[in-house]
């Protein structure tokens, strides 16, 4: 079956309503947070840099450092692979993540080729580069690349939200967020993008749920 791109609220209004139909959590999920963001974005090398900076930081922080990450030039690959080590601390990189970013520019990713790719394949591409773990890679064939049924299982986010909503007794790992999550091809994307949703709500009246 050919994988559906997602390119808007249309799509994302489509799939919600083919989950609510056959998922009663995610159908209450709907109800109570109104419509699912699509949250789609650009693509290619700042994408991922941008993903990288946002690596085990606040929100906050990896705006802030996505900031002057973006002034200095360093969402361009040639900048990064020209540009001393200095210039990489001074905008609030890690050692690690500088490193990352490095092999990230010298990786040299067709990133228009790697859009024609299925998602498992996207994922294989971006794993092997250093600093690109199974969640990064799908977070970004999810939002950069529109993928409907990419589902990062690895989201904490995603585990404690399934947690709440299915009234689980422990937040779900990894792998059994993913059983839990085949029901819901082809539109695991769009199920995200609900877990999500109703986690926000659900912090926001914490104590209530």
């Amino acid at each position: 079956m050919e994988e559906r791109i997602l390119t808007g609220p249309a799509c994302i209004a489509e799939g919600t309503e083919w989950l609510s139909a056959r998922d009663p959590f995610l159908a209450r999920a709907r109800a109570e947070t109104g419509p699912w963001p699509d949250r789609l974005r650009s693509g290619g090398f700042p994408a991922l840099v941008q993903a990288i900076v946002s690596q085990q930081v606040s929100v906050a922080s990896a705006k802030a450092i996505g900031a002057r990450v973006e002034a200095a030039g360093l969402l361009d690959p040639d900048v990064v692979r020209s540009a001393p080590d200095e210039d990489l601390k001074t905008v609030g990189l890690s050692r690690p993540k500088a490193r990352y970013i490095r092999a990230l520019a010298d990786a040299q990713l067709d990133f228009e080729g790697l859009a024609r790719q299925p998602t498992d394949e996207v994922v294989q591409t971006l794993v092997a580069v250093p600093g690109i773990g199974r969640w990064t890679a799908e977070i970004y064939a999810l939002f950069s690349l529109g993928r409907a049924d990419a589902f990062p299982a690895g989201d904490l986010a995603l585990q404690e939200a399934a947690r709440l909503l299915f009234g689980l007794e422990a937040r779900p790992r990894e792998a059994a967020l993913r059983a839990m999550a085949e029901p819901w091809r082809p539109w695991r994307g769009v199920a995200a993008r609900g877990l999500w949703a109703w986690y926000a709500v659900a912090k926001s009246r914490e104590g209530i749920v």
